[in-house]
């Protein structure tokens, strides 16, 4: 388990942003993503028991013809009704992977935004709640895909909060292609449910059994969600459940960040933190992510282009 901030709680930190976020801040606040960068908005369908759904999703690309890895995030809970919440985009996040040659997509689950279905909410099970999350995900890559600017065999999904659960279950699920899972304060806080805590620490374990990939968590000593010491409890149960390729799992401890750790991954101050360890574990796993990859990306072998 890894500690960013092994001196006083939040000085490391602090100091981290003094030296790291000045320089790569002054890039990433412009917000730029590479140019040419397509950004398209799409309606995938999703198949349901009872009726089909649409998931409203922003898709970014290179312009260039060619197939790129794939890069899925999925969104948390802002406050409020899930319909009301924006269209997530991270577009100073986004831009990091894009400009490293990958398609990014970022779908809207059922009931948020302008996707259809209602939010599945409420629950106090939240091992299922997570699993139902997952579908959406899985009916995102289900398009994704089979669209020709897509490598299908290079897909790492990355999630953040209720996104972050999310991103657990599919790792318990499992997908063709994808190669790792990224959680940044991955959970789902139902404080109306008596022992949500220990719910919440059982769905993780309930994840390890079936888990597939190799995963990097991203916690924080002052999350408003996860009081401490429950993300250490989050990662410790899914390690003792895991098994295979799931078994190589990393915590990384941002200690205090910004006020609130839960926002690492939106705000753009995080980039600077959390950016390295990315780094690493693609190549870990992999994966390319090399500053300012090349527009034209290989095509994998035996690949053929699809129609959209």
């Amino acid at each position: 388990m890894l500690r960013l901030a092994p001196l006083v709680r939040g000085v490391a930190v602090a100091l981290a942003c003094v030296t790291l976020c000045g320089a790569a801040l002054a890039q990433s606040a412009q917000a730029a993503l590479p140019p040419r960068t397509i950004e398209r908005v799409v309606m995938v369908p999703k198949a349901g028991a009872d009726a089909n759904v649409d998931l409203e999703t922003t898709i970014f690309r290179p312009a260039a013809d060619g197939r790129y890895p794939l890069v899925v995030i999925n969104h948390g809970k802002a406050p409020g009704k899930p319909a009301y919440q924006g269209r997530a985009r991270f577009a100073a996040q986004s831009a990091e992977f894009v400009r490293r040659g990958y398609v990014v997509a970022l779908p809207m689950r059922q009931g948020f935004s302008k996707s259809g279905g209602a939010y599945v909410g409420g629950s106090c099970n939240i091992s299922a709640n997570g699993m139902a999350q997952a579908e959406d995900v899985i009916a995102a890559l289900d398009y994704l895909v089979q669209q020709p600017y897509v490598d299908p065999t290079r897909i790492v999904v990355i999630g953040q909060s209720h996104g972050g659960l999310s991103t657990m279950a599919l790792s318990a699920i499992g997908y063709p292609g994808v190669r790792g899972v990224v959680n940044f304060a991955g959970g789902l806080r139902n404080a109306a449910c008596a022992g949500w805590e220990n719910n919440l620490i059982d769905a993780f374990g309930d994840y390890g059994r079936t888990a597939r990939y190799p995963s990097l968590w991203f916690y924080g000593d002052n999350d408003s969600f996860w009081p401490w010491p429950l993300p250490e409890r989050l990662y410790n149960n899914y390690k003792a459940t895991a098994s295979g390729p799931a078994a190589d799992a990393r915590f990384v401890n941002v200690g205090e960040f910004d006020g609130d750790s839960h926002r690492l991954f939106s705000s753009r101050h995080g980039i600077a933190l959390w950016l390295p360890e990315v780094d690493a574990f693609f190549h870990h796993i992999g994966m390319p992510f090399d500053d300012d990859a090349p527009e034209d990306p290989p095509k994998p072998a035996g690949a053929t282009e699809r129609a959209s």
